[in-house]
């Protein structure tokens, strides 16, 4: 029973029975999503928490999607959301992680080690429902199709949303890039 796609198994097993496949297959990834988020102590408290509500909608997932976790990390980002206690674990994680959220995004490494703060600024600049689709992207590896799918988005929304967040973080590194080759001449003019 454990083979085949997430709603064959929905669709033919007791739902606790399916639940406890979904949960052997997907609990990991969604632990890992939330635990960057909030820390690993409220992950677990959420990542269980998401699988609860699973089973409690399992009726009206819908089988013609054939892989469930696009609908379990949409579950489990909307907990975020309801969840007031983890606002300060989820800046202290950003902390930890900006650089890292930045070069996937970007797609540069060089110079991100003094950007980490600017970053951390931006992030906590960001609408709730950016920061949903960037952390999405960034740190759960969903493709633009599965985090429309997670958050009822249309994928044109996803799109513009991440083209955008690019855009700020490049901007970003380019003044950075300008301010450390300003610093790096030592702000001494050439006397000649």
């Amino acid at each position: 029973m454990s083979s085949g796609s997430d709603a064959d198994i929905i669709s033919s097993a007791a739902p606790t029975a399916a639940l406890a496949l979904l949960f052997e297959r997907h609990f990991a990834a969604v632990y890992r999503y939330l635990s960057r988020r909030v820390g690993p102590q409220l992950a677990e408290e959420l990542a269980a928490e998401t699988f609860v509500q699973a089973l409690t909608h399992l009726a009206a997932y819908d089988r013609t999607r054939p892989d469930a976790r696009p609908w379990l990390f949409g579950i489990a980002t909307n907990l975020l959301r309801h969840h007031v206690r983890s606002e300060r674990r989820r800046l202290a994680a950003y902390r930890r992680a900006a650089v890292e959220v930045g070069a996937s995004l970007i797609e540069e490494d060089a110079g991100m080690g003094l950007l980490g703060p600017k970053l951390l600024g931006e992030i906590r600049t960001m609408s709730a429902e950016q920061r949903d689709v960037l952390l999405l992207y960034a740190w759960a590896a969903l493709s633009y199709e599965q985090i429309a799918d997670a958050l009822g988005l249309p994928i044109g929304t996803v799109r513009s949303r991440l083209s955008r967040t690019r855009q700020r973080l490049r901007e970003l590194m380019e003044v950075d890039r300008a301010t450390t080759a300003r610093g790096s001449t030592g702000g001494v003019d050439d006397d000649r």
